[in-house]
C-alpha cells in the first residue's frame, strides 16, 4: 500500500507530477487506512459518513491530468475530510445529533464546493461535539462513543472539530475542515498536536454550516503544517452573496490580501519574520504551577517561548486589567445560539424545529450541561436583559485588545491554547471541569473569539505523559498571512509535530 503518513500537498502533487502515484492510488491508500484504523483495529473514531464516490472523483482528476498535462487546481487530488457540522451533498450530515442521523443535504456547504473546485477529493465526514456546543467529542449522532486521541487512546481530543483534530494527526486524510467559534480549531489543534486556523470571521463563508453564535462562527483549515494550512485557507477564502458576513473576504481582496496571491506566497521568510519579532506574552492566562497539569502545559510553552527567544524573538509580558471578565461575559451562546441554530433549522424541515425540542432541559452528564444551557435560552437574544451591555463589553475588549497590540508594537499575542493537556475520557463525566454547578472547561482561546481576531495554533510539543500541547499566536483582524508566517517560523526553530506511535 502506497504511505502516505506526514504527506503534505506539495509531495502529492510532485508524486502526481513524476508518475510515482495517482490521485486514485492517493486516495484509496487513505481510504484504508481509515477502514483498518479509524472504522476497526483501535478505532479512533474520527470519520463518520465516508464518501461513495471520493475513487471515482479521484479517477476523473488523473484523467483531467493526463489529458490535459496539468494539475486542476491548487488542491488536485488531495484527500480533505470535513466536519459533519457542514452540508455535503449525497453524504450524511448529522451536526453531531442523532435527530439528524438520516439527513441527507441536497447541496455542498460554500467552502465544501469550493474545495472540490480547487481539485480536492472529499474523503467524507469527521465527529464533532453535540451541536458543536460541547468541549468533549462524543455526541448523540455516534451514541456518544468518544474520539480517540491518536498520541494515547484514553484520552480525548477537545471539541468542537475534535473529529477533524484527529484524523489529520493520524494520517487519515491531508487536510481538514473545520469550525471555531469559541476555540473548535484550536483546542483539537493543541490536543493532536496539528496545526489549526481560525481565520478572521467572514473571510470565509458559513453557508451550508449549522451556526452556534453568528458573530463568532468562522470556518478554519487543519493541517499537520503551516504550509498546508496555508495552501488549504487560499481555498477556503471569498464572498459568497449567500453569507453577508462575508464582507470581510470582498474587503480582503479589495486590499490585495494575501499578499503574492497566496497566504503561502511568503511563508519561506517565516523563519526570519519570528526571529525579529516582538510577541506580548499573556501570563494572566497561563494556569497555576500548583495545579500539575497546568504545570506540565506551562513547562512546554515556556520552553518553546525560551527557544525561540535564544534565536533572536523578543518577548515581553503584557497586562490587560478585567481579562477573564472580558474574556467570559461577551460570550453569548446563553443568549443567541438557540436563536442562531433555529434559524438554520428551518433550512431544514424534515428536522425539528427548535433545538429545547430536541435537547432535554436539565442533564445528569456534566459536559452536556452547556448544550442544554444554550438550547433553551430565549428564542430573541434581545429578550434577554443583558445581551446589549454583552455586545457592548465585546467591543470595548477588542479595541482595548486593538491598541495594547499597537501601542506595544507587537507582531502577535501568545499564550497556551488550553491551560490543561489532553483530558481524560472519565474527565467528561467526573466532575472535573466543573465550578459553582457550571462547565468551567480552561481554554484560552474565547480571547480571540470574543475579540474576532484571527489565531492559530501551532504544536510546541509534548508533556513528560506524551500528550500534545498547543501554543496560540493571535493577530489583528486581516492578519491571517502574518500568523501563518510567523508560524512557519515557530514550526521550523521548535519542531514541535510528530507523527502518533505505533500503529498509527
Amino acid at each position: 500500500m502506497l504511505e502516505v503518513r506526514e504527506i503534505t500537498i506539495q509531495i502529492a502533487h510532485d508524486g502526481f507530477k513524476s508518475g510515482k502515484f495517482t490521485a486514485k492510488e492517493l486516495t484509496s491508500a487513505f481510504l484504508e487506512r481509515i477502514a483498518k484504523w479509524d472504522k476497526a483495529g483501535p478505532r479512533i473514531n474520527s470519520t463518520m459518513a465516508m464518501s461513495a464516490t471520493a475513487l471515482e472523483e479521484a479517477k476523473a482528476l488523473d484523467h483531467y491530468f493526463k489529458e490535459h498535462g496539468k494539475l486542476m487546481g491548487r488542491l488536485h487530488g488531495i484527500p480533505i475530510l470535513v466536519k459533519d457540522q457542514a452540508d455535503t451533498k449525497g453524504m450524511v450530515t448529522t451536526y453531531g445529533s442523532a435527530v439528524a442521523k438520516h439527513n441527507v443535504p441536497d447541496e455542498d456547504a460554500f467552502v465544501v464546493t469550493k474545495l472540490k473546485e480547487a481539485g480536492a477529493v472529499i474523503l467524507g465526514k469527521t465527529t464533532l461535539a453535540e451541536w458543536a456546543t460541547v468541549w468533549f467529542s462524543a455526541n448523540g449522532a455516534t451514541d456518544y462513543e468518544f474520539t480517540k486521541n491518536p498520541y494515547n487512546l484514553g484520552y480525548d481530543v477537545g471539541a468542537s472539530s475534535g473529529g477533524s483534530g484527529a484524523a489529520v494527526a493520524a494520517n487519515f486524510t491531508v487536510l481538514a475542515v473545520g469550525e471555531d467559534t469559541g476555540g473548535s480549531i484550536r483546542v483539537p489543534s493543541s490536543f493532536c498536536n496539528i496545526v489549526g486556523l481560525r481565520p478572521t470571521p467572514g473571510l470565509i463563508s458559513r453557508t451550508g454550516f449549522c451556526p452556534l453564535i453568528k458573530v463568532q462562527d468562522t470556518p478554519g483549515p487543519m493541517a499537520r503544517t503551516v504550509a498546508d494550512c496555508a495552501l488549504m485557507l487560499d481555498c477556503m477564502v471569498g464572498f459568497d452573496p449567500r453569507d453577508d458576513f462575508t464582507g470581510f473576504a470582498a474587503t480582503a481582496a479589495a486590499l490585495g490580501l494575501p499578499k503574492g496571491g497566496s497566504y503561502a506566497a511568503f511563508l519561506g521568510d517565516g523563519v526570519g519574520k519570528i526571529k525579529k519579532a516582538k510577541i506580548g506574552v499573556v501570563r494572566q492566562k497561563f494556569g497555576p504551577d500548583s495545579d500539575p497539569y497546568c504545570k506540565a502545559v506551562n513547562r512546554v510553552v515556556l520552553a518553546a517561548i525560551d527557544k525561540l527567544r535564544s534565536s533572536g524573538t523578543t518577548f515581553v509580558d503584557v497586562y490587560i486589567e478585567n481579562l477573564d471578565h472580558y474574556m467570559i461575559y461577551p460570550l453569548t451562546y446563553l443568549q443567541r445560539s438557540r436563536s442562531d441554530i433555529n434559524s438554520f433549522l428551518a433550512t431544514k424541515p424534515h428536522l425539528p424545529q427548535d433545538i429545547a425540542d430536541i435537547i432535554p432541559e436539565k442533564s445528569d452528564t456534566p459536559y452536556m450541561s452547556t448544550l442544554c444551557a444554550v438550547a433553551h435560552g430565549p428564542e430573541d437574544p434581545k429578550s434577554d436583559p443583558t445581551y446589549l451591555d454583552r455586545i457592548l463589553i465585546r467591543d470595548e475588549f477588542k479595541r482595548k485588545v486593538d491598541c495594547l497590540i499597537a501601542s506595544l508594537g507587537l507582531d502577535a499575542l501568545t499564550l497556551p491554547d488550553v491551560r490543561v493537556p489532553p483530558p481524560r475520557f472519565e474527565d467528561a463525566v467526573n466532575g472535573r471541569f466543573m465550578k459553582n454547578g457550571e462547565e468551567d472547561f480552561p481554554t484560552n482561546t474565547y480571547l480571540a473569539s470574543v475579540t474576532r481576531h484571527p489565531a492559530i495554533s501551532v504544536p510546541a510539543g509534548f508533556t513528560e505523559e506524551g500528550l500534545p500541547v498547543g501554543m496560540e499566536l493571535i493577530g489583528l483582524e486581516y492578519q491571517e498571512q502574518t500568523l501563518l508566517e510567523l508560524a512557519y517560523g515557530v514550526e521550523a526553530i521548535i519542531g514541535g509535530r510528530k507523527a502518533p506511535p505505533a500503529p498509527l
